[in-house]
This record gives structure tokens, C-alpha cells and sequence, in this order.
């Protein structure tokens, strides 16, 4: 606890409270004091403005792209591929971790924060060697949104497929 906090309880004293009433009011007033103060409208506004960055920089390429001559499809198919990219190279520069924590939700909806999210795993278990480390703990984030997408696209491919069986 900071030093101008002396007044409020510090966990020790509320460890060693007998009275059980009052340690959870001590207990409380800590949580209180020890909880920081977000600003939700400055977290939004830096959620928006990040996020919203990402996107841009994703049309920039998108433009560039087509100006080499590529259809929109390709196009689209590149800049995805260069933002992963870039969003792979700034996690194992640390870079997009710094950036997420400013940014918060902001940097993680973007494919970028999905890029980032399977390489993280795999960067911090990489010294317990590439089977064991590297790929046990790739997809321990993002393993299950692809088990449930695949799943979930499977299921609907399903439906259609006996829809389309039963609407002849």
C-alpha cells in the first residue's frame, strides 16, 4: 500500500481481525483502496482510436494492393496477410503487449489481436522446447475459437446441406 494510505486497513491487520463483521467491512474498505480507478470514457476513447488505427492501416494496404493491380479479393487477402505479419513481428518485439495494455479491447478485435493471441502462447512456452513448448501451447488461447468456429460452420454447412436436399 502507499505511504498516505497509513489510515486504511492493510491486509495484515485485516488477516489478524477476530470480529468477523468487522473484517469484511476492513476487508472491503482495502478492496476499495486497492481497486484502480479506470476512466471508462478515456478507455473507450483509446479502444476507438487503436482499433480504428488498425483498420485504417488495413485499408492503406488494401489500396496499395489494388494499385499494384490486384482484384479486391487478393487485395483483401494481402493486407490480412501483412497485418498478421506485422502483428506477429510486434508481439515477439513485445511491442503489441505494450499496446493492448493502452489500448485494452481496442488492439484485440482486429485480426491483429488474433494473431497476437496464438503467438503469445507460443513465444512464452518456447523454452520447453518446440513439441512440448511451442506446440502444446500455441492454440491454448485461440484453440478454442477455431474448434468452435470450425464446429459451428460444420453444423450450419449440415443444416444447409439437408435443407437443400429437402427443398428440391
Amino acid at each position: 500500500m502507499k505511504e498516505k494510505d497509513r489510515d486504511n486497513p492493510g491486509i495484515e491487520e485485516i488477516i489478524n481481525e477476530k470480529d468477523s463483521n468487522l473484517q469484511k467491512e476492513k476487508y472491503n474498505e482495502y478492496v476499495k483502496n486497492m481497486t484502480p480507478k479506470n476512466n471508462v470514457f478515456l478507455n473507450c476513447i483509446k479502444a476507438f482510436i487503436t482499433g480504428g488505427s488498425i483498420c485504417l492501416l488495413g485499408e492503406i494496404f488494401c489500396s496499395i494492393y489494388k494499385s499494384m493491380g490486384n482484384d479486391d479479393k487478393l487485395a483483401g487477402l494481402y493486407s490480412t496477410m501483412t497485418l498478421i505479419g506485422i502483428s506477429i513481428i510486434l508481439t515477439g518485439l513485445n511491442i503489441y503487449q505494450k499496446l493492448g495494455q493502452f489500448a485494452g479491447a481496442g488492439s484485440i478485435v482486429p485480426i491483429t489481436g488474433f494473431a497476437n493471441s496464438v503467438v503469445s502462447p507460443a513465444i512464452e512456452f518456447q523454452a520447453e522446447g518446440d513439441v512440448f513448448g511451442v506446440g502444446c501451447k500455441i492454440f491454448s488461447i485461440a484453440g478454442p475459437v477455431i474448434l468452435y468456429g470450425i464446429f459451428s460452420s460444420w453444423i450450419l454447412g449440415m443444416i444447409y446441406w439437408i435443407y437443400t436436399i429437402f427443398a428440391k
